[in-house]
């Protein structure tokens, strides 16, 4: 491999910790920050530089670089010069800068994690597959609103309805179940009766042990390196491929059009397309098993919460005269789920304290950034990032941030939309679904479903925690999605006499 030059001036094989070889001192060459630039916080670990500080506490060490540097500061984080840009007045510098690109920096990460090779050279299927996302919207939202609940539905009424006693379950382990099954039938279909349970069963299975190794995946960290993932991987994609697929009926418009248009691009039998259906659905499930999970344990701490969601859910069935049956029985449209405000107060409340998700853009070209504050050079090859946690905990904004508050985002009956920062309104005051053109386009189906899924869970069961004690986030996931929980806890349910 060829030498390379690199920012904290050791001139060395790319990923030489990685791969078993050594820096020499003829290797050393001081390469010196350039004017304009940002402050550069290299740490003392050649290649991991902040890596390890960052990912013990990744909040409390931003804002400890925030309080010595400022709003805007490069680290050095597993070989990658990160600038990140912390005051969300100046977002849009980045968000809507032409020469800070999205696309390369999602092409590498599909890469790495998908083993999807032919993004990285063909703008046009990007163009085509981007233009699929319009089937997560409008009409085509409703139709999977209804095939989800009717999914829901089977679900419960085959497994769940029948706990007239109490049954003890791991909450993530709970959530993770159905929300993976309602979600692949509900996107991609079901396949023959009978089969259709062994089969989500089998690549559930496989999907969480792939899902667990992800943050390691989109490192540079040789795939074999990492167990058993490729093989995993490889597993999923083949389950995924346009032959598996061919088998499963009543796949949705989304996953079609998808399909389709792969075809146009690969032969029928290129296991490739089953890496683009592996990608589509881990970015289907990936947070939203997490977010209920936050959800449901917060609820579940906060009684007081949980009745307050109750009596809004009753009162909205009560005024569309639905009744709660022995069965299965409720139907809540699109407009129905949203005008449950305490209930989406709730979700985007566990979204603001669990979301570590950020914002990337690679710099294409060396150039200025021209804030109100101060202008900054950004240098090609690096990365640019919006780091929303930083704004979801600060206390300016959020009183109380670590608390959790169900109702923080009511306002007299409303949907509370006005935040403040320095007496400025905030256009930006929660972002966990990103921003700008990368801004999740799944982001609708996903709060409908958590909102489905709680909306049965509250009105069929009684709920109780079993294993009260404080559950702490793991912070392997820092940068990238939902914390998961460091551990499980246990609860029990019961349908409702």
């Amino acid at each position: 491999m060829g030498l390379s030059l690199s920012r904290d001036g050791l001139e060395t094989q790319q990923h030489v910790t990685l791969t078993g070889g050594s820096i020499s001192p003829c290797q050393l060459k001081t390469v010196r920050r350039r004017p304009g630039e940002p402050p550069l916080i290299k740490g003392w670990l050649p290649y991991f530089g902040e890596a390890l500080n960052f990912q013990k506490d990744p909040l409390g060490f931003m804002k400890t670089l925030q309080k010595q540097h400022g709003d805007t500061f490069t680290v050095l984080l597993g070989g990658k010069y990160i600038t990140f840009i912390l005051d969300p007045f100046q977002y849009q510098l980045v968000v809507k800068n032409r020469k800070l690109s999205f696309r390369i920096f999602t092409n590498k990460l599909l890469r790495k994690a998908f083993s999807i090779e032919k993004l990285a050279t063909n703008d046009d299927l990007n163009d085509e597959l981007h233009v699929c996302y319009q089937f997560l919207q409008g009409k085509s939202l409703d139709i999977l609103t209804e095939n989800m609940m009717q999914n829901l539905k089977q679900v419960f009424e085959l497994q769940l309805l029948k706990a007239t006693d109490w049954a003890t379950a791991h909450l993530l382990e709970f959530c993770s179940s159905i929300l993976f099954e309602i979600t692949f039938t509900t996107i991609y279909g079901k396949g023959l009766a009978g089969s259709t349970k062994t089969f989500i069963t089998e690549l559930r299975d496989n999907y969480l042990k792939f899902d667990d190794k992800f943050p390691y995946l989109v490192s540079d960290i040789p795939i074999e390196l990492l167990g058993n993932v490729k093989s995993v991987r490889k597993k999923l994609i083949k389950h995924l491929t346009s032959e598996h697929l061919a088998k499963i009926q009543g796949r949705s418009e989304v996953v079609q059009m998808r399909q389709d248009i792969l075809e146009k691009y690969y032969t029928h039998e290129d296991l490739e397309i089953g890496a683009h259906h592996l990608g589509f659905l881990w970015a289907s499930v990936t947070n939203t098993i997490p977010t209920t999970f936050w959800a449901m344990y917060y609820l579940l701490q906060h009684p007081e919460a949980m009745a307050v969601l109750r009596d809004e859910i009753d009162h909205l069935l009560q005024s569309t005269g639905q009744k709660k049956g022995s069965g299965f029985t409720i139907h809540l449209t699109r407009e129905q789920l949203d005008s449950l405000v305490y209930l989406e107060s709730t979700i985007l409340e566990v979204l603001r304290l669990c979301s570590f998700s950020s914002v990337f853009r690679f710099v294409q070209e060396d150039l200025t950034v021209h804030s109100e504050t101060q202008d900054y050079c950004l240098r090609k090859g690096d990365l640019v990032a919006i780091f929303p946690p930083a704004l979801h905990y600060d206390p300016e904004i959020f009183e109380a941030p670590e608390e959790f508050r169900f109702n923080r985002f009511v306002e007299d009956g409303k949907k509370k939309t006005t935040f403040f920062k320095k007496g400025k309104k905030l256009k930006c005051y929660l972002m966990p679904f990103g921003s700008g053109t990368s801004k999740c386009p799944g982001r609708f189906l996903a709060v409908i479903e958590i909102k489905q899924l709680l909306v049965v869970l509250l009105t069929y069961f009684d709920l109780e925690i079993i294993d009260d004690k404080p559950i702490e986030a793991s912070s392997s996931r820092f940068l990238f999605g939902i914390q998961h929980p460091a551990s499980d806890v246990s609860f029990r349910y019961k349908v409702k006499s």
